[in-house]
């Protein structure tokens, strides 16, 4: 796809320095810019490269005054950082705006989908599925029956949507996400033997959702696994069995949320977090990365370490950590003085 810098200054409402007409097909950052590739300056630690750079076109802010000649066209904008992040999402809308059914893949006849659909080679849509408008899926996906998918969501290549799961609207699965497969449920005999419990409940994600590639997604024993509106995924999560996720929480990678465990709204979780099972954790909570939480967490909450204490608490108790050695080192050194008056 190309674009002239009059087509990009018109999305953006920027206005063009330069020549109008130069098009563009790629993206680059400033200082590796050629020929056909757009980039933009918003960083002025960057400023230098705009007077090198082989970039075709350069997005600024409309404040910037070159102090030597530049061989980029310019697109002065009110912000150069939110109209670069405004272009990457348009040339994603327009990138992944593919229409039609490909060959060979397999639908159902009890399968339903509505307008601009996208079905890739080799996917799989199972009985009663029912998809809305705008909705892509990738090659190698499967649907699995009953689900259900609401509008303009995107499923990527090799992601798994196991049956009677419900996706909500404007949501984002990457692939080699699993949606919905078993929950963790077995139970020992008195021969320490294990049998399965059925998982008989569902997923279900609601609006402008966002999951991972690589991340699963365990249905509920009974009832529902939850994900309300505004949950980001990152990639490699783990998210077990009757657990619910509060609206716009953030998790980051390689997270492990055990079974039936409540998480608030608008959370930020760090990366390779453990979230033991069967606690309430509250809104607005910060979770650092590598943290072990296997207690209740109160709204607001801050904390870091395994166990997790509050993240002030860690700090502080940190400083003493560092120091274990030398105090060791001190109260021997004690001991043997103790030792020595004792004994004259």
């Amino acid at each position: 796809m190309k674009f002239t810098a009059t087509q990009i200054a018109g999305i953006l409402e920027g206005e063009v320095e330069g020549n109008p007409q130069i098009a563009v097909h790629k993206l680059s950052k400033i200082e590796e810019g050629e020929k056909g590739s757009l980039t933009f300056l918003a960083n002025p630690k960057y400023t230098s490269y705009i007077y090198s750079t082989k970039a075709s076109i350069t997005i600024v802010n409309k404040d910037f005054v070159p102090e030597q000649s530049v061989s980029t066209t310019l697109i002065k904008v009110d912000d150069a950082y939110k109209s670069f992040s405004k272009l990457l999402e348009y040339y994603n809308q327009v990138k992944n705006n593919k229409v039609g059914v490909e060959n060979p893949c397999y639908i159902s006849e009890s399968a339903s989908y509505g307008e601009g659909f996208y079905l890739g080679a080799f996917a799989y849509l199972g009985e009663n599925v029912k998809i809305g408008d705008n909705v892509k899926v990738y090659p190698n996906a499967y649907i699995g029956d009953n689900v259900s998918i609401g509008d303009n969501v995107i499923v990527f290549a090799g992601a798994k949507i196991y049956s009677e799961t419900i996706i909500g609207n404007n949501c984002v699965i990457h692939g080699g996400a699993i949606i919905g497969a078993d929950g963790f449920g077995f139970t020992p005999n008195s021969n320490g033997e294990y049998s399965k419990v059925p998982q008989t409940g569902n997923v279900i994600i609601e609006d402008n959702v966002d999951i991972g590639a690589g991340t699963t997604i365990d249905r509920a024993t009974l009832g529902s696994t939850i994900l309300r509106k505004g949950v980001k995924l990152d990639n490699q999560i783990q998210i077990a069995h009757n657990v619910e996720i509060g609206e716009h929480t953030a998790i980051a990678a390689q997270t492990g949320v055990a079974g039936s465990t409540k998480i608030g709204k608008n959370c930020l979780i760090g990366g390779q977090v453990g979230i033991v099972g069967h606690i309430t954790i509250g809104d607005r909570v910060r979770i650092q990365a590598q943290s072990g939480i296997g207690r209740n967490v109160k709204d607001d909450e801050v904390l870091q370490g395994s166990p997790a204490l509050s993240y002030g608490d860690f700090n502080k108790s940190y400083v003493h950590f560092k120091n274990l050695p030398k105090l060791a080192n001190q109260i021997s050194n004690i001991e043997k003085r103790v030792e020595g008056e004792q004994t004259k």
